[in-house]
């Protein structure tokens, strides 16, 4: 197998894998905040990170893959001000923010299971770990904290390097960049953030909890590093999340964990990231720019299947780009990769219920071929070309041909072993004629077809058409007709 490098956006290189232990690959993803319906800009983060644990299972690894969920803690603004998310929701909602964690929480693994994204090995939920949290925040106040009357904020000045990671300015009163800058008054630069957020006199919150700097609740980004640290030990493998997390919550988590890791060791410096490789994937724009839940326009994933589109038809948009381009959401785009899925599935069918067998000569060159595109940070734009081309051969033995598309769906997640073109037919929900009443109306077309009533078998073509159904006379996928 091809050596795994991936790019490591702490470098801004490609770096080859080697795990901290040997066999194991531990991989820390950013997870939802459960405020709302995640849109599909969202979902391309977990498309991303459930390929790469794909990849790395592929090579052999055992993977821990962990994915929070955040239910306290994420303000409305990255800046470190305003309202808490879920505190707003609940309001907005009238009902109690748990509730609004677990019932968006439900939807969002919904959401996962329905792209066929992996469950990962923990789902942490942040309100969990709040005296963890507290913990930390205690270890590491008295040389990289100080109290203010809205609660505990982190000092950047006290630990190396700060916003390395997102290339920022290394002077303190820079850090940041403008959009860092807001009146907290007393705060001692720019980027400084808060830790612990104290409840205001008279003011209570739905989530809140004691602790030494006031009755509150937890800041945004010591909930990631506490969970990493409890479930995979720092360091760890790859933290993945969102490139908008490259600028702000990220080079934040990195400055908790050597805060963490200079208070522990009693080190001058800190060279704990808590993760050896930090990975980020792209937006996903349309053409009013990136998609986002603050403009209350966003496209959810059940907007998608309430058009018709099966879950899958995005998950291979998403994989015809690179995780690190910018990828355009268009319905053209989407009804293209939803055409691909159809033909891929289709040529697939022939090898259900067929035992996978060994490997044919003649499918070495195309796992090669596959195994050297994922292996180059993720290349499944390249890696869908060999995938294509092996369910395209012919005069092979089933049972190699089989073992190959396999060994390829398992890492590509595109299931199209066992989905039938049924499920990929799905009802638009602005469409009210059944299956049973195209089918009808089709058998009295192909009769008066038959009986060359040309004049009929138009109408009942029309008919179908006005009602929201296309026939698809001649498709050379064989496909009857779609809604």
């Amino acid at each position: 197998m091809a050596q795994l490098r991936l790019f490591n956006s702490l470098t801004r290189t490609l770096e080859p894998f080697e795990p901290i232990h040997p066999g194991e690959a531990r991989v820390y993803s950013c997870g939802p905040t459960v405020y709302n319906y995640q849109h599909v800009g969202n979902m391309r983060a977990y498309v991303f990170a459930d390929t790469l644990g794909r990849v790395l299972s592929f090579k052999g690894y055992r993977l821990t893959h962990v994915i929070n969920i955040t239910d306290v803690g994420h303000l409305t603004s990255d800046a470190d001000a305003g309202d808490d998310k879920m505190e707003k929701a609940a309001q907005a909602q009238g009902k109690s923010a748990w509730d609004i964690a677990r019932h968006y929480q439900e939807v969002f693994e919904a959401d996962l299971a329905r792209l066929n994204i992996r469950k990962p090995a923990h789902h942490p939920r942040a309100t969990d770990y709040v005296e963890a949290m507290i913990a930390w925040n205690a270890a590491i106040e008295a040389k990289h904290a100080y109290r203010l009357d809205g609660g505990l904020y982190f000092d950047v000045s006290t630990v190396p390097d700060y916003g390395r990671l997102a290339r920022a300015s290394t002077g303190t009163d820079e850090l940041g960049g403008e959009g860092r800058i807001e009146s907290v008054e007393g705060k001692r630069h720019a980027a400084d953030f808060a830790l612990w957020r104290t409840t205001p006199p008279g003011e209570s919150r739905q989530m809140e909890w004691d602790s030494p700097w006031g009755r509150g609740a937890p800041g945004w980004h010591i909930e990631c590093s506490v969970m990493s640290a409890e479930l995979l030990g720092h360091p760890f493998d790859i933290h993945t999340g969102g490139i908008d997390h490259r600028e702000i919550h990220h080079p934040n988590e990195i400055a908790q964990n050597q805060a963490k890791q200079m208070t522990d060791q009693a080190h001058s410096c800190g060279p704990d990231t808590g993760a050896r490789i930090w990975m980020h994937n792209n937006f996903l724009v349309d053409r009013r720019g990136k998609m986002s839940k603050s403009t209350g326009d966003f496209l959810t994933l059940q907007a998608l299947v309430d058009r018709g589109y099966h879950p899958l038809a995005y998950r291979l948009m998403c994989l015809q780009a690179h995780y690190r381009s910018e990828l355009e959401f268009t319905w053209e785009g989407l009804g293209a990769a939803l055409v691909r899925l159809k033909r891929m599935v289709m040529a697939a069918a022939p090898l259900r219920g067929i035992a996978a067998g060994t490997e044919h000569p003649k499918l070495a060159p195309l796992l090669d071929k596959f195994d050297a595109a994922v292996s180059d940070d993720l290349n499944t734009a390249v890696a869908l070309t060999a995938f294509d081309e092996a369910l395209a051969m012919k005069k092979i033995d089933p049972a190699a041909k089989r073992a190959a598309v396999e060994a390829m769906d398992a890492v590509l997640g595109l299931r199209v072993l066992d989905l039938t073109r049924e499920e990929l037919r799905l009802r638009p929900a602005s469409v009210s004629i059944t299956e049973a009443e195209i089918e009808a109306a089709l058998a009295r077309r192909k009769t008066a077809r038959a009986e060359k009533d040309f004049a009929a078998s138009d109408a009942i073509r029309d008919e179908l058409v006005a009602k929201g159904v296309e026939v698809m006379d001649g498709d050379p996928l064989g496909w009857d007709w779609k809604l």
